[in-house]
């Protein structure tokens, strides 16, 4: 996961999950499931980003120096991840905190394309 796939995942998750659920669904349902969705989200790409020693194996499979170098760069940018400082900290936790909205946007236009 990064800063560039994670946005445009969460919003395809959120777009399926509410097309394949039936509009019936209890609310409380799709709270619990937004809820494991954020967890597993959160959960991996803070870590990635902390460079936790168990997500080695997903940012070596992505060619990334690090956790952090593949949450801020994604192999694309040439941002420099060992000099992040404060800034750099501010702006994905930043970033971090907009993962349920983008969530929440694909639940909801799943719901409008399910009853269209």
């Amino acid at each position: 996961m990064s800063f560039l796939i994670d946005p445009p995942l969460l919003y395809a998750n959120g777009r399926a999950y509410a097309y394949l659920t039936p509009d019936s669904a209890s609310a409380r349902r799709d709270a619990g499931v937004a809820a494991a969705t954020m967890a597993i989200f959160w959960g991996v790409s803070v870590s990635l980003y902390l460079d936790h020693d168990w997500t080695r194996p997903i940012w070596r499979a992505c060619g990334a120096e690090s956790g952090r170098d593949w949450m801020l760069n994604s192999g694309v940018l040439k941002l420099d991840w060992r000099r992040a400082g404060a800034p750099t900290h501010a702006v994905s936790a930043a970033i971090f905190a907009t993962y349920p909205v983008w969530l929440w946007l694909g639940m909801r236009r799943g719901r409008a394309r399910s009853r269209s």
